[in-house]
């Protein structure tokens, strides 16, 4: 039976209910999604005594798409299921042998093919409809960057924690959306909370994460937002000073994003309103809006449009285009003062 795009979530849910499919293709560019239902497979499906005999874990580098298929006709041993699972999947070349396997598949088998940093090719339609019917096909999205506050928030809650916006913003600022990272990060800050006290402050960011809650990416975006020279200039000093805690190649990317999107919040139908605001630009949460209510005020379109263009410069240059000479530090400076004067 075809079967409509699945989450994550849809596919643990059948998974805990034990209504399992005897192939889920777990594919794309982020690792994470691929990493957590391929182990609860592994760690939850079949009992500690009947894994020596009916779990099997393969490397796509070493095995041809003949060798999975016929491991996986093999009847399992003293259990209702065999789990058989292929990691780099990525790295089999011909897939034909899987494709004649899958038309008809082993119903005592659980097959898991993980896909990893890409998908399945688009014109290999026959070898997508045959997965599709045959059981589970994920593919796990990189998340962008909107959704990493809520996914901070979201896990952190799971886990009986809470946690501030501006802690919030520092740690995705500071991590980004490799979610493997991420989540070590956040089970290290969950790990140092007391348990009469599970919140999550600036301070235990910067004790545990490493990341100044005075210095970093956040707070030079709220002062070049404020269009606050002094702020801006003590946290470019600061940088300079200490290029290992932040410098160009990590704040161009955040600043560009901003300005950005605050082009598009100048076309904004009520800009005076915070949901309105964040409803235009596809926030989930009015409380990020805020921050381009005060862009609008403080930055016409045409100085944005100036700005992004500068960027498109600045960015050039640090990679070496017509600037043999001017350091990262010095171009960073360039950008900052072009931006708030």
């Amino acid at each position: 039976m075809a079967q409509a795009a699945v989450t994550y979530d849809s596919v643990m849910r059948d998974l805990k209910e034990r209504k399992f499919r005897p192939l889920y293709y777990l594919m794309g560019e982020e690792s994470y999604y691929i990493d957590k239902i391929s182990d609860w497979i592994a760690e939850n499906v079949l009992k500690p005594e009947e894994r020596d005999f009916n779990q099997t874990v393969l490397f796509g580098s070493d095995v041809t798409a003949s060798q999975v298929a016929d491991a996986a006709r093999r009847y399992p041993m003293m259990a209702e299921h065999q789990v058989l699972i292929v990691k780099e999947a990525q790295n089999i070349k011909n897939t034909e042998a899987l494709e004649k396997y899958l038309k008809q598949p082993m119903t005592s088998t659980i097959l898991v093919i993980c896909h990893k940093n890409g998908k399945i090719d688009g014109r290999k339609r026959e070898y997508v409809k045959a997965i599709q019917q045959a059981g589970v096909l994920f593919e796990s999205k990189k998340l962008y960057d909107r959704e990493l506050t809520p996914f901070i928030e979201n896990y952190l809650k799971s886990r009986g924690a809470s946690i501030d916006h501006k802690s919030t913003q520092l740690i995705a600022d500071s991590i980004g959306s490799d979610l493997s990272r991420l989540t070590s990060e956040l089970d290290k800050v969950l790990l140092s909370l007391p348990e009469n006290d599970k919140r999550v402050t600036p301070q235990v960011v910067e004790d545990q994460i490493g990341v100044s809650k005075d210095f970093n990416g956040f707070e030079l975006r709220d002062a070049i937002v404020n269009r606050d020279v002094y702020k801006a200039n003590q946290i470019i000093k600061y940088f300079d000073n200490n290029p290992k805690a932040g410098n160009i190649y990590s704040f161009l990317p955040l600043l560009f994003n901003y300005f950005q999107n605050l082009m598009i919040a100048h076309y904004c139908p009520q800009k005076n309103s915070q949901e309105a605001m964040a409803q235009w630009l596809d926030m989930r949460s009015p409380w990020g809006a805020r921050e381009y209510l005060t862009g609008v005020r403080n930055y016409t379109g045409m100085k944005v449009l100036q700005i992004i263009s500068k960027m498109r410069e600045i960015d050039a240059k640090s990679k070496g285009l017509d600037n043999p000479y001017t350091p990262p530090g010095e171009l960073m400076k360039e950008l900052i003062f072009f931006i708030l004067h």
